[in-house]
């Protein structure tokens, strides 16, 4: 977007929220001052510039909102040229209720429910109306002004007050202008195509999105038919924006129409329809508002019933009538208590064996989030993760995984008696974590499994996506490469931190579950399997048909054979991490195509192993609810917070004494280069273009809500800071520090005030390191560190191997993670060794083998599996670590090993 007036670009359209929300709040305090005309006139004439260059700029971004929209706009501009200011201010009041929020003072003190919630205001008469959700329209059409005010009010016309939703329209008249429309307007929920649009926007867009566009329109539209226009910006719109829907209108032969588009498009109307049209709109958005299980244990909870049945708690029997825990009602509410039952009748139905209203919640999970079936779990997603391996997994079969990945997996390779091969991640050994396993990586690990013939034992493969520390796979080239090797391979993603990104055009293409759908599409198309067999023959030896070196494989981008390639994939997701839910909601969703026939049974018996007979209601309540958030907002929201989040890491880059002390690690930083053809440091810092571009190439790429804090210069570790400087002085917590930096992150809750509030913290910590530590830099920090935390810290160490008798191959690295779980518990078999002690042993060339899982958490990986050889490497490592809590370290009597 060009601010016409100051001529000045705003770096990328994910900040067009941002931008416009300070116009019009900038707006609404100049022109007050204006009309008080209180200040001296060089002070007023330097205003009406201010608010010149704030109109220019809403001129520029109006036209893809409906409210308060470019006649609005018009209107401010006319009024403030002749100086009628009390006009203007006026006219903003009329308006109030669809301002945008800023999200800074709007956010601590909520001017108006309407302005905030977009509800309807008050009437007339002072009465407060039928709240009710708004959303706008998208009508995509090349009318006049009038005409398009006259659609609008036949289509306002059908309006009634007992509607359960509320929505404007905003018409564009170009293919460009709807594609920006639908990048900047989160509010557009449904969207009106009409044969008479044109193809290029006659805005004036700023480069960023003119480099979008460029990616995303065809050269070739201009020559096309209205109703191929129409079908390739459908296309566009899902791949976009897939939650919203999408009607046709046309003038003529929609019988015929319908009967060849009717997957294209929700409905096709004739032009006069407005009724069916207007009805339609809102039955589109009841059935993604629509909640079954919330909705059945509401119900439920409306009720009146006697309990004879388990949960003393339930309906508040037990607490209401106490005089000595009354306050666990007064805090919590009655309705969580009447909500609360362990009875499956009356809709509420069974997550064991769901048939209603679960049932109904987890299909709709399933459409939201592009998987083929949905489980919901309540015990968090190391339930999850545990129980999709032990549906796969059986005695024997490999399973190839990132060591790095959540301890719940190895742990769970331990139940299901797999034969565990462990991937080792790229290390950042100079901050202290991991980053991700490379494709090359994986390819030579399978590669190695066909040359020993063992390839068939390969089952599974098992990573995180994205990681702790916010590393992104090319998911869909790792699934694609690695089955043009091992055709019916089933892939795991851990979704954990990830269950957001399927909300977004940018984000979405590297979960797993578009992914598979991207690949589904793929391996349909006839060309495809050309291509396939066009490779095939190069990397076969001639003459003999054997594969060619390995070295070929790995040096070509591989191409599946679409006949052969079975597209096996599962995500597990916290949603109670990254999207609204109570502690522990967690999704696992599908995309299996041999499901039914190779997984169905065993999928339900590891469900029914690992999830309670007794699960928590509300959990399930919130996942529904969750779901239901993200279909209607999630694109605007997952927006926000990594705009946020560059907002947070530019602040640090520009204050001059923020980065003598912190900076924020890069792309460049968190990503070698050999992983990446994109140059830019941040890519959505640089523009949304920009970020598309990296994201789509590179084969690791860096999400831009999580930033890592480099605080090395502090003289402060990692741990202490998070604790005694975050914690316990300001109230700020994070998840997790490494020796030397601190990971933040945004989140769809993330709030501009809590973004200023905490660089406020970090400037005050900044400054509490200028006054009392003028040594910092030589590593003379406030606490009693010594010596800087960088020069500090080991290598990272590499998974060393599993010992000799729990290998079943000498030249593969697969151990029986169970059988040396397991011997752990025979008598006399294990025993402790202080760390000084191990070292010893180690130094004098003697074997020793970890027996059980030693755990830092956070991040939550095992440094150590049992049956792994423990190295120097390890020891040195685990002694620099300054985390707390240390699972399967006994700070007393050390490590737990093999005596033999």
């Amino acid at each position: 977007m060009t601010n016409e007036t100051s001529g000045k670009e705003t770096k990328t359209p994910s900040r067009a929220w941002r931008v416009r929300a300070d116009a019009w709040e900038f707006l609404g305090y100049a022109l007050k001052q204006l009309n008080m005309g209180s200040s001296a006139k060089p002070s007023q004439a330097s205003l009406q510039d201010q608010v010149r260059r704030a109109l220019g700029l809403l001129k520029a971004v109006e036209p893809y909102w409906a409210a308060p929209g470019v006649v609005t706009v018009a209107r401010l501009d006319e009024a403030v040229t002749s100086g009628e200011f009390q006009a203007a201010v006026d006219l903003l009041a009329s308006v109030a209720q669809h301002l945008p929020s800023s999200g800074s003072q709007a956010e601590a003190q909520r001017n108006s429910r309407a302005t905030q919630e977009g509800y309807e205001p008050e009437t007339a008469d002072g009465r407060e109306s039928v709240s009710r959700p708004r959303f706008e329209v998208l009508l995509v059409d090349d009318i006049t002004d009038q005409e398009a005010e006259a659609l609008k009010s036949d289509m306002y016309a059908q309006r009634r007050p007992t509607d359960s939703f509320h929505y404007e329209v905003t018409v564009v008249p170009s293919y460009e202008d709807a594609l920006v429309a639908l990048l900047l307007n989160r509010d557009i929920q449904a969207c009106i195509l009409r044969p008479g649009f044109q193809v290029a926007s006659k805005q004036p867009l700023g480069r960023d999105l003119r480099n979008f566009l460029a990616d995303h329109v065809s050269e070739r539209l201009e020559g096309m038919r209205p109703i191929e226009r129409i079908l390739n910006l459908s296309e566009r719109i899902s791949e976009l924006r897939p939650e919203l829907d999408v009607y046709l209108v046309a003038g003529v032969s929609i019988e015929t129409l319908a009967g060849s588009l009717t997957r294209r498009f929700r409905r096709i109307f004739r032009r006069q329809d407005h009724l069916d049209l207007h009805l339609s709109l809102l039955s589109g958005i009841a059935e993604r508002y629509e909640t079954p299980f919330f909705t059945a244990i509401q119900n439920y909870s409306r009720r009146p019933s006697s309990v004879f049945h388990a949960l003393p708690i339930s309906r508040g029997g037990s607490v209401g009538s106490s005089p000595w825990i009354r306050d666990m009602a007064d805090f919590y509410g009655l309705n969580l208590l009447l909500a609360e039952t362990s009875a499956t009748s009356g809709g509420l139905d069974s997550l064991l064996d769901p048939h209603g209203s679960i049932k109904h919640a987890q299909d709709l999970a399933a459409r939201a989030f592009g998987a083929e079936r949905t489980y919901f779990v309540t015990n968090g997603t190391s339930t999850a993760n545990k129980i999709v391996h032990q549906s796969i997994l059986a005695p024997g079969d490999i399973v190839l995984v990132d060591r790095n990945c959540h301890k719940s997996h190895h742990y769970a390779f331990a139940l299901a008696g797999a034969q565990v091969s462990y991937l080792d991640a790229y290390p950042l050994d100079k901050y202290a974590f991991y980053g991700a396993v490379p494709l090359a990586s994986i390819k030579q690990r399978l590669l190695d499994y066909r040359r020993e013939g063992r390839l068939d034992e390969v089952k599974m493969i098992t990573l995180t996506n994205c990681t702790f520390d916010g590393i992104v796979y090319d998911v869909e080239r790792v699934m694609e490469e690695c089955l043009a090797i091992k055709p019916d391979l089933v892939f795991l993603w851990d979704e954990a931190w990830f269950a957001f990104a399927g909300f977004h055009p940018v984000y979405r293409r590297r979960t797993a579950m578009a992914a598979a759908r991207k690949l589904a599409s793929s391996f349909s198309d006839p060309s495809y399997g050309a291509r396939h067999a066009k490779q095939e023959a190069l990397l076969r030896n001639p003459g003999t048909n054997e594969y060619a070196d390995d070295e070929l494989w790995l040096n070509t981008r591989l191409i599946p054979d679409p006949k052969k390639a079975r597209l096996r994939v599962y995500a597990t997701q916290s949603t109670h991490k990254t999207l609204t839910s109570l502690r522990q909601g967690s999704m696992i969703h599908v995309h299996d195509q041999d499901f039914r026939e190779m997984n169905q049974e065993s999928f339900r018996e590891a469900y029914m192993t690992h999830t309670s007979t007794s699960p928590n209601y509300q959990i399930l309540a919130s996942l529904d609810i969750g779901r239901r958030q993200v279909e209607l907002e999630g694109f605007g929201l997952v927006q926000r917070q990594a705009d946020l989040a560059t907002s947070l890491a530019e602040a640090v880059a520009r204050n001059a004494l923020l980065k003598k002390y912190f900076r924020v690690l890069t792309t460049h930083d968190l990503v070698p280069a050999r992983y990446r053809a994109s140059t830019s440091p941040m890519p959505l810092r640089d523009g949304y273009s920009t970020f598309e571009r990296a994201w789509q190439h590179d084969e690791f790429v860096v999400d831009p809500s999580r930033l890592t804090l480099d605080i090395s210069r502090t003289g402060v570790d990692g741990d202490t800071f998070r604790h005694q400087f975050l914690a316990d002085k300001h109230g700020i917590q994070v998840n997790k520090t490494s020796r030397n930096s601190v990971l933040f992150m945004t989140n769809i809750g993330t709030s501009r005030s809590a973004v200023a509030y905490l660089i406020e913290v970090l400037v005050k910590l900044a400054e509490t390191f200028e006054n009392e530590a003028p040594g910092v830099l030589n590593g003379n920090g406030p606490t009693a560190v010594t010596h800087a935390p960088e020069a500090a810290t080991p290598p990272l160490p590499d998974f060393s191997h599993f010992a000799a008798r729990f290998r079943k191959g000498a030249s593969t690295p697969d151990g029986d993670i169970r059988s040396a779980f397991f011997e752990s518990y025979r008598p006399g078999a294990t025993a402790y060794l202080t760390p000084d002690e191990l070292s010893a042993q180690i130094g004098s060339g003697t074997e020793v083998v970890s027996a059980g899982f030693v755990t830092p958490y956070p991040p939550g990986f095992p440094i150590l599996v049992p049956g792994q050889v423990i190295t120097t490497q390890t020891l040195d490592f685990m002694a620099a670590l300054d985390t707390r809590e240390i699972h399967g370290f006994n700070p007393d009597q050390g490590y737990l090993v093999f005596k033999d």
